[in-house]
């Protein structure tokens, strides 16, 4: 390859890396992905023109794909985000699988590595797309959020890797033979299938370290797509998503207080979903927006606890809102953000920032815990499973040993929640009962802007 085309990928890989660092932070975030968009720009721009192909073919897919990109990224609603990254995912995947396939048809005389490689590529890409789809499905209510595990489940899932494995081996041997078509066109029948046997028995309380994973798994088959077709800079791209996606599963995990493979293969919104009805049971301490008011009004420190339930409401501009009231009312004022708050990885600081909530006030969960017992009063919008204290205390819940935002040592917790319904693991909140919490009952964003209305009429 001319040293000038690897010169450019490399510094194309530099923007990538850079830009990655710079994503690890939500005050860089938006810099950071610009940089990488950029780092991408020039990667394909250099191959276009290296690669001498078609340009009127690769104009109309990026007008097409930029078009639905654009429309779906401007009318996407911020509680519809995590099935948007699913189906990315999905796109990500089915791309290297199409790629693994093209190559494979245009020469069948591959070598035992790339052959290797277009399996890998071939069977990663498929698993992601098909598993995201099951993603998106659970998601967006589709299909049920609830684990569906069934008898043999394992069995059948194990089958399946036999048989791709058998395939790929026989495959990667004969890849030109009479039966190098069959075999590869078995293999990406089965990569599909393994993508909804493996997705579909995860619950929807894992959906963020699902999400993570699919990320990490379009990445790999990126990467393994660069080796069939000699691209350098797709190889590093995929290898930088790969192990990206890896790392922030694994602190998914770590949030969550569970292993990857329990994740993967408990079934763990099965076995919840039947005890939810046997959660703690007592008084709960309704309060109204005048009860609220005087709370707020009154404390010296508020720390907010978004959930899902604030993207639901759509109530991050109205949260914003009062959290500026507070502090024009001495009140010194945080958000408390937990790692799998919300339905994917870091949906709650997007939520956040699109309402423009200063970086600094967001606070991870490590940090605001140490000083809990200082704050006045913790505002808990929308949360649930990751304020719940039976993951501390109660050693026969589902998520008991699960890190959480100790909310329940703060002098005072007020909750905004629609109803009593539990959260995604399926179990009552013992926190609901506790004697310093007060019951904020009806729509988020209403809730907050009868409380502003209450702090603009003073």
């Amino acid at each position: 390859m001319n040293p000038l085309i690897n010169f450019i990928y490399i510094l194309s890989a530099a923007l990538f890396i850079f830009g990655l660092k710079m994503l690890s932070s939500p005050a860089t975030a938006r810099q950071g992905n610009r940089l990488s968009s950029v780092g991408m720009l020039i990667a394909i721009i250099v191959t276009l023109m290296h690669a001498g192909l078609d340009y009127k073919w690769i104009f109309l897919g990026i007008v097409i794909g930029s078009g639905i990109g654009a429309f779906v990224a401007i009318r996407v609603k911020m509680t519809d985000m995590p099935e948007m990254v699913a189906l990315f995912n999905g796109f990500g995947g089915i791309s290297s699988l199409l790629l693994a396939w093209a190559e494979y048809n245009q020469n069948r005389e591959l070598s035992v590595f790339i052959a290797l490689v277009a399996f890998l590529s071939a069977f990663i890409g498929g698993v992601t797309f098909s598993g995201s789809m099951v993603a998106f499905g659970k998601l967006s209510g589709k299909i049920t959020q609830k684990a569906v595990v069934f008898k043999g489940q394992h069995i059948l899932n194990a089958a399946i890797l036999v048989i791709a494995l058998g395939a790929a081996v026989l495959f990667c041997i004969t890849p030109a033979s009479s039966l190098g078509y069959p075999l590869f066109t078995t293999i990406l029948l089965v990569a599909l299938a393994f993508g909804i046997t493996s997705t579909i028995p995860i619950g929807g309380a894992d959906m963020p370290v699902v999400i993570s994973l699919l990320n990490s798994y379009s990445g790999l088959a990126a990467c393994a797509a660069g080796f069939v077709i000699s691209n350098n800079i797709l190889i590093v791209a995929g290898a930088l998503v790969g192990a990206s996606g890896i790392i922030l599963t694994n602190i998914m995990c770590k949030a969550m207080n569970r292993s990857l493979a329990n994740v993967l293969f408990s079934g763990f919104g099965s076995t919840t979903a039947v005890q939810s009805g046997n959660g703690p049971q007592g008084e709960v301490r309704p309060a109204s927006t005048e009860d609220v008011y005087y709370i707020l009004e009154a404390a010296d420190s508020v720390a907010f606890v978004p959930g899902y339930g604030l993207a639901v409401a759509q109530a991050q501009h109205a949260v914003k809102e009062l959290g500026d009231l507070l502090e024009a009312n001495n009140t010194e004022v945080s958000y408390a953000i937990h790692p799998v708050a919300g339905r994917m990885p870091g949906h709650m600081n997007v939520l956040l920032a699109e309402a423009n909530v200063p970086y600094d006030q967001l606070v991870e969960m490590d940090e605001i815990n140490p000083r809990m017992d200082t704050v006045d009063v913790c505002v808990v919008i929308g949360a649930n499973d990751v304020v719940n204290p039976a993951a501390l205390d109660d050693a026969s819940s589902p998520i008991y040993g699960m890190p959480i935002i100790e909310t329940h040592r703060a002098n005072t917790v007020i909750v905004l929640k629609r109803s009593m319904n539990p959260g995604f693991a399926g179990i009552q909140n013992a926190l609901f009962f506790a004697e310093n919490a007060r019951m904020y009952f009806g729509d988020a964003k209403a809730s907050l802007q009868a409380l502003v209305a209450e702090f603009k009429n003073d």
